[in-house]
């Protein structure tokens, strides 16, 4: 038996355990069924709708490579493993009012104590996650990075956003030359041609990830500015691209997701940032 066609001891039925799976063995992968996983978690969308010849194509490797993938990852063919990208569309495509009626049903007798706890128990598990796996020396390399900069440029659109408008108020407060990508005239890709290599981008997107996002934080790597992105996967374009990145998984309570942890780590980067550089800069005065 070749080594693509061995499967896992466990088969994922979820779309959140195929990503973690995928991510586990992404180095030991073949490289055509790497490429073809890379794109499958950058792309879900098109692995839901698309047929095996669109998606081969779109991913630039044969049909049989999309079933050989299927099969190393212990699926029966293509199809089976197809079900779990379309199950996640499925979950994740539910409008607002659906998501509300699907609280409705399951909110029991006390709805409103229901509610509360559920969305408390999703931010709880999301901070619990990033408790775990965040590497501390990617922290203090992040740190060194954004501590060193000029301007740190400050890059989210959509859901993202918050992160960034929490970092403006931070920075801001102490003292630390910013500037956020987030023009209400539309010239957005006029601010990061401004940047130098002096300067760093904390840059932050999610699947299904926001477009202008990666356009930007490419347009700054394009630059030799340093990016520090914050996303959700090994395989995000957005980490891709970047200097260092850190993964957050957020949970999600009936369809909508916590922000928890994304939030504690940019609560976390200005502070960080604040400390390196006054530290910095009293070693030079004692010298």
């Amino acid at each position: 038996m070749d080594s693509d066609s061995k499967t896992p001891t466990r088969v994922p039925r979820d779309f959140e355990s195929l990503r973690s799976i995928i991510i586990e063995r992404k180095t030991t992968m073949p490289k055509r069924l790497a490429q073809v996983a890379a794109f499958a978690l950058g792309n879900p969308d098109e692995i839901a709708f698309g047929t095996t010849a669109s998606i081969a194509a779109a991913s630039a490797v044969q049909p049989s490579t999309l079933v050989r993938l299927a099969h190393h990852l212990g699926y029966e063919g293509f199809s089976d493993l197809q079900s779990i990208f379309r199950e996640r569309l499925r979950d994740r495509t539910l409008s607002y009012e659906e998501r509300l009626v699907t609280l409705e049903q399951a909110s029991g007798e006390d709805e409103d104590a229901n509610l509360l706890s559920g969305f408390i128990s999703a931010a709880s598990q999301s901070v619990s996650r990033l408790a775990a796996t965040i590497q501390t020396d990617t922290f203090t390399k992040a740190v060194d990075i954004l501590a060193a900069a000029e301007t740190i440029y400050l890059i989210a659109k959509r859901r993202s956003y918050p992160l960034t408008a929490h970092m403006t108020y931070a920075f801001s407060k102490l003292n630390i030359r910013h500037q956020i990508v987030a023009s209400p005239n539309g010239v957005d890709p006029e601010m990061v041609q401004f940047a130098t290599e002096k300067d760093a981008a904390i840059a932050a997107s999610f699947s299904p990830y926001a477009a202008d996002s990666l356009s930007q934080a490419e347009a700054l790597a394009d630059r030799g500015v340093p990016v520090v992105a914050i996303t959700d996967s090994a395989f995000s374009p957005l980490a891709a691209r970047a200097t260092c990145w850190f993964e957050v998984a957020e949970a999600d309570f009936a369809g909508f997701r916590s922000l928890s942890a994304s939030m504690a780590l940019t609560m976390a980067l200005p502070v960080a940032i604040a400390e390196r550089r006054r530290k910095r800069s009293h070693a030079k005065s004692t010298k």
